[in-house]
């Protein structure tokens, strides 16, 4: 169910630069805006900010949690958010601090089907 989890947060996650400041104590990275090692982010927490052409969206915590690792080799190819979101693309790395919001979390085919209803 873990795994499940964690691609269907990174498949949600879209392009690639900050737009505004979360809540949570960040730093201003080339690629983006993401929280520090050791944050520790709530459910529902806003995280970060990332913008493409078309949008802008705030990235969410899907999970309470202390942040472990950020992505560094998005610095030098930010474009592995869209080309590798379930290998190279991730964001953040967390452990998270309540295991029962697992159970809240879409699967991975059910996130496929809400993706394909809302692009008809």
């Amino acid at each position: 169910m873990a795994l499940r989890a964690v691609r269907s947060v990174q498949a949600a996650v879209g392009s690639l630069r900050a737009i505004s400041a979360p809540s949570a104590p960040c730093s201003l990275r080339p690629w983006g805006l993401l929280p520090e090692v050791g944050t520790k982010l709530n459910k529902q927490e806003e995280f970060g900010a990332l913008e493409s052409v078309k949008a802008a969206s705030e990235l969410y915590s899907p999970l309470s949690g202390e942040v472990t690792e950020i992505n560094k080799a998005l610095a030098e190819n930010p474009g592995l958010v869209n080309k590798s979101c379930y290998e190279d693309g991730w964001l953040i790395k967390m452990i998270f601090s309540n295991p029962s919001e697992l159970d809240e979390l879409m699967s991975e085919e059910a996130y496929e089907k809400y993706i394909k209803s809302i692009q008809e």
